[in-house]
């Protein structure tokens, strides 16, 4: 049986806006993209938004459902309050191009900033590589990634204080992460960490991890890391002995 419920979506550009409300009819098993979907073709056929899959693999409908950074397409109305009226607007960390679209193109930019896999030697004797697969499964995590930005969205540092110049974010460590703990990878990026990705801008408060739709443990398992991995070369204090004799 249909219910009315009341969404607020937030309409405007990188100029300005305001949330207008919107009534519509929802049913059980729907989720807010549904929602959403019913309103552009009911009511605002104006109404921007991005989206895919329709299956939490792409990425592409992140947004900010009752101020909290989420995919529209996982996010069930069951779940939600619908006795209030329902937030939706674009994620806070980027610019708005209108309505819930949001230019998350820096993302990729900063990506390109970040030395890539360079691979080691095979083995001479046949040619081939062999690594543990301990080694193997512990970068497979990372790997589940669908770039939906809700962490980059939530992370203050990118949020609050907007240092898109100096951070690149959880995202991007991660993926730093699953270069830097490859078997097979040779490359240093740990001077880069410190100096010119900023990871010392991260004070692991976990709340990337908690937005994760994948369930990826960011803090935990990649920042942390990789913060051990900077504090081990800069300020481990036999190290510097070391280095200096």
């Amino acid at each position: 049986m249909a219910i009315a419920a009341t969404f607020r979506i937030w309409r405007g550009d990188h100029d300005g806006g305001a949330f207008q409300d919107y009534t519509t009819p929802v049913e059980e098993g729907m989720v807010v993209l549904d929602a959403v979907h019913h309103i552009q073709a009911q009511q605002a056929p104006d109404l921007a938004v991005r989206w895919n899959c329709k299956a939490g693999k792409c990425g592409s409908c992140s947004a900010e459902i009752n101020g909290m950074p989420r995919l529209m397409c996982m996010t069930r109305l069951s779940e939600i309050n619908l006795n209030a009226p329902v937030t939706v607007e674009p994620m806070r960390a980027f610019p708005v191009i209108r309505d819930l679209v949001t230019d998350v193109s820096w993302n990729f930019r900063a990506k390109k900033t970040i030395k890539p896999f360079r691979p080691r030697l095979p083995d001479a004797s046949d040619g081939t590589w062999r690594i543990q697969q301990v080694d193997v499964e512990r970068v497979q995590e990372f790997r589940k990634c669908i770039e939906c930005f809700l962490c980059q969205d939530v992370c203050h540092v990118l949020r609050e204080h907007h240092k898109q110049d100096e951070f690149i974010g959880p995202r991007l460590l991660v993926h730093a992460a699953a270069l830097e703990m490859h078997p097979l990878d040779t490359e240093d990026r740990i001077s880069d960490l410190r100096h010119k990705h900023s990871i010392g801008y991260c004070n692991i408060t976990t709340c990337c991890r908690q937005v994760c739709p994948e369930g990826i443990t960011i803090t935990e398992n990649a920042i942390i890391p990789l913060k051990e991995r900077v504090v081990d070369r800069y300020f481990d204090p036999l190290k510097s002995l070391f280095r200096i004799l």
